[in-house]
């Protein structure tokens, strides 16, 4: 006699470990965005650290489909909303970040990008996508405490006048990144080939930033563009971009809007580790207790009185 997992059971199961894949991949390379982004436009302007990035992802998108056959028109109709999306997550949210950290330091662009959740939060109790609940709050409020205890001094780094304009940016890249989230839940957009609608954001956002690039640029010499920052360039693009937004689409059609930005949390936690170990920058108690903080917020969120019990899974007989 064998027992086995009902086929609908077994996709149920794997479902859930593609989306905790999906999860763990947009926290740790998005985690690691805003180091390689610092490390990119050391040499290379912004918006062309920004376009090229999402034009490379095109690039590796369009082969993609075309091994898989399935590059093609999506309508005139979903076009639309890919531009909007495009431009709400890609020009502005990641082009204005990548322009901040310009004259905005790591810690400061995580700070404030940590902004992100309470923003999809209240935009989506706005529009009815999530109620608002004192235990929600409470778990906002403790995640942003430890963010804030995270960056102590760079709280104090906010005072500089130096940072105004970029900080400036960086909010709004928040408000664009909290719309265009929250505009993908509004209209439950469900798609069966991610990648294809992935493509006409990135070529659309990609384009766009390039022009800008030209536009808007004081000095862009080919010349000085170092090995170093084209190489993070070429991360942000294959990783930071194709991988994690892939995974990012993914984790939005499964869990809710607020729980998917949650995870600007995990990914500053994620880039202080970064700056420790490749910057050789220490870790002290304010670290610790905002981890904590982050943590028990998280939980908080997300707790379910459920969560905790046993599930059975029938074995069926065969």
């Amino acid at each position: 006699m064998n027992h086995s997992v009902t086929t609908h059971q077994f996709h149920t199961i794997l479902k859930d470990y593609k989306l905790l894949f999906a999860v763990l991949t947009v926290a740790i390379v998005w985690g690691t965005t805003f180091l390689s982004i610092r490390v990119a436009v050391e040499t290379i302007p912004a918006w062309f650290v920004a376009g090229i990035r999402q034009f490379l992802a095109a690039v590796v998108i369009f082969f993609i489909l075309l091994y898989r056959k399935q590059l093609q028109w999506i309508g005139w109709k979903n076009l639309g909303y890919q531009i909007i999306f495009s431009l709400l997550m890609l020009v502005v949210a990641n082009g204005m970040t990548t322009v901040a950290e310009e004259t905005v330091t790591s810690s400061v662009t995580s700070l404030i990008s940590a902004c992100s959740p309470i923003i999809v939060f209240l935009g989506s109790a706005a529009f009815g996508l999530q109620k608002i609940t004192l235990k929600s709050l409470v778990g906002v409020s403790l995640s942003f405490s430890g963010i804030v205890f995270i960056f102590w001094h760079g709280v104090r780094d906010l005072a500089n006048p130096a940072y105004a304009k970029g900080i400036i940016f960086l909010f709004i890249a928040i408000a664009g990144w909290a719309s265009g989230t929250i505009f993908t839940k509004k209209l439950n957009i469900q798609t069966e080939n991610i990648f294809l609608n992935l493509f006409y954001q990135f070529s659309f956002a990609g384009i766009l930033q390039i022009i800008f690039a030209f536009l808007f640029s004081e000095d862009y010499n080919f010349g000085n563009w170092s090995f170093k920052s084209v190489a993070a360039m070429v991360y942000l693009a294959v990783f930071g971009s194709v991988a994690a937004f892939f995974a990012f689409h993914y984790a939005l059609t499964k869990i809710s809007a607020v729980q998917v930005s949650i995870l600007a949390y995990i990914n500053t936690v994620i880039s202080i580790f970064l700056s420790w170990l490749i910057l050789d920058e220490k870790i002290t108690w304010k670290f610790i207790v905002a981890a904590v903080l982050i943590i028990l917020g998280v939980f908080v969120i997300n707790y379910k009185r459920s969560m905790f019990k046993q599930q059975k899974i029938r074995l069926a007989r065969s």
